[in-house]
């Protein structure tokens, strides 16, 4: 029977008929009898098989959307729809070969897929994500810009945008689904068969730079760092990822129970605070090596034993942990648990001294600030506040007998225990340093250790180096030879003079947050108006840290978690704080951070508001919102709810808190273009429309067609969508207000109100009160 299906290219006229009628016993083109004719064979000596009955329109589908080569997926399609309808028609011929059917193909000789269940299944859902094939369209190709209604005349047509109609606004040709109903593409709706896939996969392997890292398998795992393994080549190595400590046995759980009995010499921990079971000590410790770690990796997990561990630190880790399985009442358990006995231990020292302190404490306190610092609890920021000082005594005594012990040896190569002795000393003073970063950005408060506490310390080493499996001295001593060693001012001084540095993931979150610290600095000075040199040098130092990440160090620690990042997460979170920083250059939102220290979503959502006049109309305000773009593109391009639902396991609090400040300038911006007298520019004008091109009608239909309450409104509705952290869910709520607050004002502009300061209207209070009853 002859063939109806037409092909442009000869390439797919072949493929098809390779791959549909030379399955079913069809003839072969002419031209591939030819090509074959040296190759025959006695039809006698070839049994025949039953002819498969294929669905050539989903081949053909297949191969006019694969561009001349067939992805991961799609041959994983095909080759289960061959396998199933081959086992159909031989259990319906009694075909005496079945036997072999039931082992499906493996390369490497393990099951990659699971035949009890279709290929294609809303069972289940994959944690990780096909980034690059998910963005690509969408990232690379041009947006077309349009604008809404125009009036005037022919020169007013460049320039003045009516921007209260958006719905007459040209739709963007490859325009994305409704924005919250958009999930991730088809590849993240497999059937477990995947699950199975991605689970019997070896993780270690040959490591060749290629374009989607070191996986063979990139949609199948989380990012893999670093930023670009095309630009930043390394050493062949094995994949590696590293295991969460575990509790093995009832007795070594026994031993963790006395040892807290013990260090509860006064027994001052309250009945409450009891130890969970083994399975959730488990859990809690899975999820926090999994989950949390790679955002602050200052633990080694390698030589974190629970029995061994001073009950104070991994009571702390223990709490976090339970964040991140949504046990908030048995993680606030575990934290003043925590809490009780590190202050037992302080008070019963008989002398304390900064330089004897265990380093579990520096650590511990840390891990417990961090929690009461972002649960969103006003009196738990104070009680983190109170004791900064104390953590950064202990910091400053520790550096300085790790400096004794340094030079001590006298210039010879350290072993590796006393390397990863030394080394998680300097990567718990750096997370120290981070942390205080974080509260300066996001609550004002001085940080207290500054970038002269560090500037003979060298940088954090590769997380590859850090996680190293050694066999012996030798071969450790060769990889520490080949490491790439940078001191903070050596880092710092390269940055101000133009030079990009090689260092290592967490070195780039480091060096970005010293730098977001310069600019604090320089915009809290008197002088900063009148000082145009440090202005500049700190852009550069900051051109030059983004730079820098083309050479970043390479890695072969596979970090599965789902971001929209190549790279390690530390260099997605420190992307965030880059973005923060350069707004902060030119917006400085003080009054915000201040109300944030209170914890009432009205105060931060009145200071949203109030922070209009701040936000001006000038061509480097462009710049501003093009970080701003580029913070909401990568939420829009996943899809608000798809994010609300894994951003609060899978990315670091990191991303809400820089995105604070971003969010409230660009809702702001649009409002002034909205509704200034002045026109808006060309340049303006291109930006509304491209922001405006990231969402659909029904999401900008809900108040009055404004873009600006739209942002506000949905990057409210992503922080509060799931709650790890408490802090999001007091920025969730207070965007929301903020949304309305807009909306409000332009109802008391449009009624002749002379306020000066959006007011929110009590219809627009009542649906608040109507949304925020569902979480």
């Amino acid at each position: 029977m002859k063939c109806r299906s037409t092909f442009v290219r000869r390439d797919l006229l072949l493929r098809h008929d390779r791959t549909v009628h030379a399955k079913d016993g069809g003839v072969p083109l002419v031209s591939e009898v030819k090509r074959r004719s040296g190759a025959k064979t006695s039809p006698s000596s070839v049994p025949t098989k039953p002819s498969i009955a294929l669905d050539t329109a989903t081949l053909e589908q297949m191969e006019a959307s694969s561009d001349g080569m067939l992805d991961t997926e799609t041959a994983a399609m095909l080759i289960t729809d061959f396998r199933h309808q081959a086992t159909a028609q031989a259990m319906a011929n009694g075909d005496a070969t079945l036997d072999d059917v039931s082992t499906p193909y493996s390369p490497d000789h393990t099951t990659l897929f699971d035949t009890s269940v279709p290929y294609l299944s809303n069972a289940g859902s994959m944690n990780q994500m096909p980034w690059d094939t998910f963005m690509s369209q969408s990232v690379n190709e041009p947006k077309a810009h349009s604008i809404s209604s125009i009036s005037g005349s022919q020169d007013s047509q460049t320039s003045q945008l009516s921007f209260t109609s958006a719905s007459t606004m040209q739709p963007h040709p490859h325009q994305l689904p409704p924005l919250m109903e958009r999930y991730p593409s088809a590849g993240d709706t497999l059937a477990p068969a995947l699950h199975s896939m991605n689970n019997s996969m070896p993780v270690s392997g040959s490591a060749t730079p290629n374009g989607n890292g070191l996986s063979p398998f990139p949609f199948l795992m989380g990012p893999v760092s670093p930023v670009d393994y095309r630009r930043s080549p390394g050493p062949s190595q094995a994949l590696t990822s590293p295991k969460a400590p575990q509790v093995l046995s009832d007795s070594d759980y026994n031993i963790i129970l006395e040892k807290i009995n013990k260090y509860d010499g006064e027994h001052s921990m309250p009945n409450a605070v009891n130890l969970p079971s083994r399975a959730h000590v488990n859990d809690f410790l899975s999820t926090y090596f999994n989950l949390f770690h790679h955002h602050l990796p200052f633990l080694h997990p390698e030589s974190f034993k629970p029995t061994e561990v001073d009950p104070p630190l991994l009571l702390a880790v223990l709490s976090i942990g339970a964040l991140y399985v949504f046990n908030q009442e048995q993680a606030y358990m575990l934290h003043i648990g925590s809490k009780l006995l590190v202050n037992q231990f302080l008070q019963n020292k008989e002398s304390f001294s900064s330089r004897k302190c265990p380093l579990w404490t520096m650590q511990s306190t840390l891990l417990n600030m961090i929690f009461a610092s972002w649960s969103g609890d006003a009196k738990g920021l104070e009680w983190a506040c109170s004791i900064k000082s104390l953590l950064a005594n202990m910091v400053a005594g520790n550096h300085y007998e790790l400096r004794h012990r340094t030079e001590a040896r006298g210039g010879s190569q350290p072993s590796h225990s006393e390397w990863i002795e030394d080394e998680e000393c300097r990567r718990t003073y750096y997370a120290v340093y981070i942390f205080f970063g974080m509260l300066t950005l996001t609550y004002n408060h001085t940080p207290a250790i500054s970038f002269a506490d560090f500037e003979s310390l060298e940088l954090p080493s590769s997380e590859s180096l850090w996680n190293l499996e050694v066999s012996d001295e030798q071969s450790w001593r060769d990889s520490l030879a080949a490491s790439t060693v940078v001191t903070v001012r050596e880092a710092h001084d390269s940055l101000f003079q133009g030079e990009a540095v090689r260092y290592s993931a967490f070195a780039t979150r480091v060096m970005i947050n010293a730098l977001f610290l310069e600019v604090w600095n320089h915009k809290r000075s008197f002088e900063a108006l009148q000082d145009v040199v440090t202005e500049y040098k700190l852009r550069l130092a900051l051109e030059t840290w983004e730079k820098s990440l083309e050479f970043c160090e390479s890695e072969t620690i596979v970090v599965q978690l789902s971001a929209p990042h190549k790279g390690h997460p530390l260099i997605f979170n420190a992307m965030a704080v880059y973005r923060n920083t350069r707004a902060r250059l030119e917006v400085d939102l003080k009054s915000i951070q201040e109300a944030l220290r209170y914890h009432d979503s009205y105060e931060v959502a009145a200071a949203m508001s109030t922070a209009r006049d701040k936000v001006r109309r000038s061509q480097e305000m462009i710049k501003v919102i093009q970080q701003c773009f580029d913070c909401i593109e990568i939420v829009a391009l996943q899809g608000i709810k798809w994010v609300g639902r894994t951003c609060a396991t899978n990315w670091s609090v990191e991303h809400p808190l820089c995105g604070l400040d971003l969010m409230v300038i660009l809702s702001l911006w649009l409002y002034r273009l909205e509704h200034d007298d002045e026109p808006a520019t060309e340049e303006e004008l291109a930006m509304y429309n491209k922001i405006r091109n990231l969402f659909d009608d029904d999401s900008i239909d809900v108040y009055g067609s404004k873009l600006s309450s739209t942002v506000a409104r949905l990057w409210g509705s992503m922080l509060d969508e799931v709650v790890v952290w408490g802090i999001t869910k007091l920025m969730g709520e207070s965007f929301k207000l903020h949304s309305l607050a807009l909306v409000g004002y332009e109802e008391d502009a449009a009624s002749g109100s002379s306020g000066s300061t959006p007011a929110m209207s009590s219809q627009a209070a009542q649906e608040l009160d109507l949304e925020t009853t569902v979480y």
